[in-house]
């Protein structure tokens, strides 16, 4: 849908918000399109677990544990970050329990060796064996799930703006989009990785890059789950003008509110000729 912002008309970029967190009630948009290739392929191997990993804030491990409840699987959780094992879980850690998903903190240098054999075959050993999803879900196949995103969206949009963790969502999103449109990914964590995961995930999914595609490093408001008073202010002065448009919710503050915040930033500095459409996927 488009929503009209003078903020945007004064540059001559037209604004539509893809709705993608409507795609299921309980596994919004991305999640749904990264997890549902990895959950056919866990009941066709007849697997009744699933392992995977994620932050404190993990959308992600949320989605899973839901999947999880309404297939009738089991799931565990490995968290980064040992020391949040005696504290009182976030709304994201309590949400994934009450959905039956079975939380294990792991310390973070493990945690950044968590794919290997000496971290993960402890895991499998004590949890059993299970299907094992990578961390935001990324994989190949998930990565090809979210190439209907693109495909979705076609011609709608010149730029498509998506908010990334890991790096799946954009590389399935640019492999579907039809040129010449083109997608930008915005980094919600520090380090300036993303774009060297991005390309690997799309030479593990396709062989080779994809699309027309880059990632800003630039807005992440201090890492993930972080943020800045300018994006508060952000997300509060959005969700007030556009209340209709996001049927009365809140603006995500992890990864929509940073995506939509780099839109306005990047307009202003001139970053989209006039007359650009502008897609922002909302995630959820």
């Amino acid at each position: 849908m488009e929503v009209a912002d003078e903020r945007l008309a004064r540059h001559g970029v037209r604004l539509l918000l893809k709705r993608d967190d409507l795609a299921h009630p309980l596994l919004p948009g991305n999640k749904f399109r990264k997890l549902n290739p990895n959950l056919a392929a866990a009941v066709a191997a007849g697997h009744d677990t699933l392992l995977t990993f994620g932050g404190a804030y993990s959308n992600h491990l949320r989605a899973t544990a839901a999947a999880g409840r309404l297939l009738g699987l089991r799931t565990v959780g490995v968290v980064r970050g040992d020391e949040l094992a005696g504290r009182p879980l976030n709304d994201s850690l309590a949400g994934a329990a009450a959905d039956g998903m079975r939380l294990h903190f792991l310390d973070r240098a493990a945690y950044r060796r968590k794919t290997e054999p000496g971290v993960l075959a402890p895991l499998l050993e004590r949890y059993g064996p299970a299907h094992v999803v990578p961390e935001g879900g990324s994989d190949p196949a998930a990565v090809r799930g979210c190439a209907e995103l693109g495909r979705e969206i076609g011609a709608a949009a010149d730029v498509v703006a998506v908010a990334c963790g890991t790096g799946g969502t954009l590389a399935g999103l640019a492999a579907g989009l039809p040129p010449p449109a083109r997608a930008v990914g915005i980094a919600v964590l520090r380090g300036g990785f993303l774009a060297g995961e991005v390309l690997r995930l799309q030479g593990d999914a396709f062989g080779g890059r994809r699309g027309d595609w880059r990632v800003e490093d630039r807005f992440h408001g201090g890492g993930f789950a972080r943020t800045t008073p300018a994006l508060d202010a952000f997300a509060d002065d959005f969700a007030a003008r556009h209340r209709e448009a996001l049927e009365g919710r809140d603006l995500e503050r992890v990864y929509v509110a940073k995506a939509l915040h780099a839109v306005f930033r990047l307009a202003g500095e001139g970053a989209f000729t006039p007359g650009t459409r502008v897609a922002a996927v909302i995630t959820g």
